[in-house]
């Protein structure tokens, strides 16, 4: 025989007790049952634009360095629309390999930049890789803190034999004012320069004898840390013509002589100046060629060289970039109280 149903004010009365003792036993559970994954903060991020191969063992690239000296032990963390990986360490340094070119690059650092694993609002950025130089300013094995960040590509240009001899063939595209061009913060620069000028630089015997076919003193130099303007293309431009016209666009917009040619820092900046601001961005290249031949070769001889004819010191100028970056980098985390407000003032 079936029990009889409960009236429907009864029943009303169980379920509203079980509610209650429902949504009580999730109040006091929920924490433990549930736990929620802390965002990591992160002090300093260093973005590279590639790896040759593998993170660690082989040749390397523009990670390698950077990965044995801070995340050899640490587990990748996949980010949904980044190209590779991010690698954090327990003192908040974290990195990631972007891709090459503005969107490549861009594109991952958007999506690390907004996933909530990770805490952006105090870090700083080292935006490093290698990078083409003109004779006239650098020379290989040189590393670089830019001063400023200019895009190539925003603009109008035409061939040079549809306008008047020796004028320009290049015009500024109006509406681009906000972000064709970057300067970073003075202050930061000139604690990156304190901080890195005097260190040791590797050289190769291969990379001393391809400077010495250039009659620039710039270009015969040892290798050193120095300051200017990168130019952001991803047109890989070649030739004293091109060269002249990104001088020419680095004067147009005010900023500091370009010593520096490379493919990505301008457009990564362009997203973190939208998420965070630019007050903590620094751009690191190490010069890996220079961006036209020398007086005795074509632009097309030097664009595509012959087995044997290229500058080499390939190896040494990935070492450098990171011996460099990791002065600066180690000083921010060992003193994070002074720097996690802002750039403290010089002393």
């Amino acid at each position: 025989m079936s029990k009889p149903l409960p009236s429907l004010a009864r029943w009303s009365a169980i379920c509203a007790f079980a509610a209650a003792a429902a949504l009580s036993a999730g109040c006091a559970s929920g924490p433990s049952a549930t736990p929620t994954t802390e965002a990591i903060q992160v002090k300093v991020f260093v973005a590279a634009m590639f790896e040759i191969g593998q993170n660690t063992g082989d040749r390397a690239g523009e990670f390698q360095h950077w990965y044995e000296r801070y995340w050899k032990d640490a587990k990748p963390i996949a980010v949904p629309g980044a190209l590779k990986p991010v690698y954090c360490n327990a003192d908040g340094v974290c990195g990631s390999v972007l891709g090459m070119g503005k969107v490549n690059s861009s594109s991952s650092m958007q999506a690390i930049l907004l996933n909530p694993k990770f805490d952006f609002s105090k870090a700083y950025y080292v935006i490093s890789g290698v990078a083409g130089t003109p004779p006239q300013r650098g020379t290989i094995g040189e590393v670089n803190w830019a001063t400023w960040l200019v895009d190539y590509d925003l603009g109008h240009r035409w061939a040079p034999e549809e306008n008047k001899a020796g004028e320009p063939s290049f015009m500024p595209r109006k509406g681009y004012e906000e972000y064709r061009r970057f300067q970073l913060d003075p202050a930061l620069v000139a604690w990156a320069m304190k901080l890195s000028a005097d260190t040791p630089l590797k050289d190769a015997e291969s990379a001393r004898k391809y400077r010495m076919r250039y009659p620039d003193a710039a270009a015969r130099r040892a290798p050193f840390v120095g300051t200017g303007t990168h130019m952001t293309g991803d047109t890989f431009f070649h030739g004293p013509g091109m060269s002249k016209q990104a001088q020419y666009i680095a004067r147009l917009y005010g900023a500091d002589d370009y010593v520096i040619t490379e493919m990505e820092a301008a457009a990564i900046t362009l997203v973190i100046q939208r998420t965070h601001g630019t007050d903590r961005v620094m751009s690191l290249r190490g010069a890996v060629n220079f961006d036209q031949g020398n007086p005795k070769e074509t632009t097309l001889q030097h664009l595509d060289p012959a087995p044997g004819e290229t500058a080499g010191g390939f190896a040494e100028t990935v070492e450098n970039i990171e011996l460099v970056g990791s002065r600066v980098v180690d000083h921010i985390v060992a003193n994070w109280p002074q720097w996690q407000g802002g750039v403290p003032a010089p002393r």
